[in-house]
């Protein structure tokens, strides 16, 4: 079965701004209607207007937070309420911090892993009866570059995304007798508030890449005969993961200290 957009709704998580925009973007120049979620009320509707406006798709906003326990459930209740029914879950929330783990806040530690890590699962395990049902859509998590080593410095943020690579890729295997697309797109650095949220441009390594390139290597990626597990965006960035893949641990684990400044 093709991938399908017309006809079709796809929730969109931190839709606000950067890779989320894009997505929602692309998506919506497909016909497909969307979910957009985010903390950010205003921005989400004003992306919400301009997209119905531009492209004639229904844009429907729910500010929330998902990195506060229960979200995600919380998220499902309310499109039950309104009788939204999701055909693609894009998980795209997330942030990252650089610096020692020895002086990292617990609190921000214990968030992050909230929204990168518990989100992305009870999200993906509340939405994936109905999208496995359907099947004309996709799973799309956003993993990174950083999921493939270890990441002093950004020990944390690397970790929660070498889970959501992990997670995605079985998630991908278990549901692969059904039509449904799943995916999880690994990009380096992309020029977003992502390095704002952050609080150091160290945590950049390599070339800057735009959302609308990582967009377009996941859509393309999903618009194949057979869809790949997962995809790292970016030459340089693949030429990355796989020397760290092949490299002894030690020396991954090194060099990745010295890139990042640890």
């Amino acid at each position: 079965m093709p991938m399908t957009y017309q006809g079709t709704v796809a929730l969109i998580t931190g839709a606000s701004a950067g890779l989320g925009v894009e997505f929602a973007r692309q998506w919506a120049e497909r016909g497909a209607d969307l979910v957009l979620v985010a903390r950010r009320l205003d921005r989400l509707e004003g992306l919400a207007e301009d997209l119905e406006k531009r492209y004639g798709v229904t844009a429907h906003v729910v500010a929330a937070d998902l990195a506060r326990p229960g979200a995600a459930a919380a998220l499902r209740a309310e499109l039950d309420a309104r009788g939204i029914t999701v055909h693609t879950l894009v998980n795209n929330a997330g942030f990252g911090s650089h610096g020692p783990f020895l002086r990292q806040d617990v609190s921000r530690i214990n968030e992050m892993i909230q929204l990168n890590v518990v989100a992305v699962t009870e999200l993906t395990r509340a939405f994936l009866p109905d999208l496995v049902a359907d099947g004309r859509g996709a799973l799309v998590t956003v993993a990174s570059a950083a999921a493939y080593q270890p990441t002093p410095a950004m020990a944390v943020y690397g970790a929660t995304k070498a889970f959501v690579l992990s997670f995605t890729e079985a998630v991908g295997y278990e549901t692969r007798s059904s039509p449904l697309r799943v995916l999880a797109v690994s990009p380096g650095p992309v020029s977003t508030e992502f390095f704002d949220v952050v609080g150091s441009r160290d945590a950049a390594v390599g070339r800057m890449a735009t959302p609308e390139q990582v967009v377009t290597a996941t859509r393309r990626a999903l618009e194949r005969g057979k869809t790949p597990p997962s995809i790292v965006a970016g030459l340089a960035n693949r030429v990355s993961a796989l020397a760290s893949a092949l490299s002894p641990r030690r020396v991954t684990l090194a060099v990745s200290g010295r890139i990042l400044k640890a």
